[in-house]
């Protein structure tokens, strides 16, 4: 697979507040545009991968885009979904299932005022609303609240610490015109943003966003006589490990220490062959924990790690470029995002926030209460 496959075209929808669209709507803006980035048209796509339209999603967005699809995929795992794709659509293309892969997700959370995905409430008989929501916590904040506090009480992490990554990627964000939040923040600044969940404060917290966005892979073979620079898929990985929280085996090590791994062995690299980093940031703990379980630093270092405004720009490690789930968008899966920026990093195509010769770049998702993992490394060949 990593020999045979590449990342054709990226595109997202309109974002932020998006009145009068529905998610379906904005996932088929996404795919025309990501389809038009790629120099294809949609009779070109042979498989289709994609979730949150009820529980025939593929099939209803099948129907919507007028496609009948070789190949289709409607698992969800939460936001590391398009993540996971990348590895599904990979292994579907390399076996001759399908030839072109549509990856399409889209959400209007914040249309709707709610954290509901696909517009779907939360199922009251999923082991979370019986066991859990019920003692008070709130989810998934609570959750990531939860590991933040064992990370502290372990490891000695401090909120500052945590501040330093919501600052930092700020700072991206202020070089990305889409980006939905960019006035200027420091660390006392989300040090003193309003407690939601002991320890993590608003800033803390990602965005709740519309949007829409797509990824369109094919073989390298194929890539290569298209519109843009070849991106090629060198290694990916995915897992699960939990569904509730109370079920993880240890609060602060995610499912990122097996896919991190598997993902750097397949496609022959270590975490310091990566030129930028785009990571689920749907708390500022989770790109902590992330970190570690990747291997950029050892367990209990991602504070340290972090410090110093080590992400931001004109710091030695890139991360989160277009703003992250924090200060950019977050529609509710923003695992699509990370593709998205990474595959545009590579090319170049980032402007004022592109990273100077960037040739690996790892994409990396988190979904559920910390449950899932997908870690993608894309490299421009």
């Amino acid at each position: 697979m990593r020999e045979r496959i590449a990342v054709a075209g990226v595109a997202e929808s309109d974002l932020g507040k998006v009145p009068g669209k529905t998610a379906i709507q904005l996932a088929a803006e996404a795919s025309r545009a990501a389809l038009a980035d790629a120099g294809l048209q949609k009779s070109d796509v042979d498989g289709l991968f994609t979730f949150g339209f009820g529980a025939m999603g593929a099939v209803q967005f099948g129907e919507y885009l007028r496609i009948q699809p070789r190949y289709s995929d409607s698992n969800y795992m939460g936001g590391s979904t398009p993540v996971a794709f990348i590895g599904h659509a990979a292994a579907a293309i390399s076996a001759g299932l399908c030839s072109v892969a549509l990856i399409a997700y889209g959400s209007t959370q914040a249309s709707d005022g709610s954290r509901r995905l696909g517009g779907h409430a939360e199922d009251p008989r999923l082991p979370g609303s019986q066991y859990e929501r019920p003692f008070g916590i709130p989810l998934p904040l609570g959750a990531y609240a939860l590991a933040a506090t064992r990370h502290t009480a372990v490891y000695g992490t401090t909120s500052e610490q945590l501040a330093e990554i919501a600052v930092a990627t700020r700072r991206w964000a202020q070089l990305n015109p889409v980006a939905m939040m960019r006035e200027p923040i420091t660390v006392q600044d989300v040090l003193s943003s309003r407690l939601i969940a002991s320890p993590l404060r608003l800033l803390d917290c990602c965005l709740v966003t519309d949007g829409g966005g797509a990824v369109v892979l094919t073989t390298r073979e194929r890539a290569r006589d298209l519109k843009k620079p070849l991106v090629a898929v060198l290694g990916v990985a995915e897992t699960h490990t939990h569904q509730i929280i109370s079920q993880m085996a240890d609060i602060t090590v995610t499912g990122a220490a097996l896919t991190g791994p598997r993902a750097f062995a397949m496609a022959g690299l270590k975490p310091d062959d990566v030129d930028v980093a785009e990571i689920y940031d749907s708390f500022t703990i989770t790109v902590l924990l992330t970190l570690e379980d990747l291997g950029f630093c050892k367990k209990g270092e991602g504070g340290l790690f972090v410090s110093a405004q080590r992400t931001a720009p004109g710091g030695p490690f890139p991360m989160n470029t277009q703003g992250g789930g924090l200060s950019y968008c977050h529609p509710g899966v923003f695992g699509i995002f990370t593709l998205i920026e990474g595959v545009r990093q590579l090319r170049g195509e980032c402007g004022a926030r592109q990273v100077k010769e960037a040739r690996v770049a790892l994409c990396h998702g988190t979904g559920g209460a910390l449950s899932s993992s997908g870690t993608a490394l894309l490299g421009r060949i």
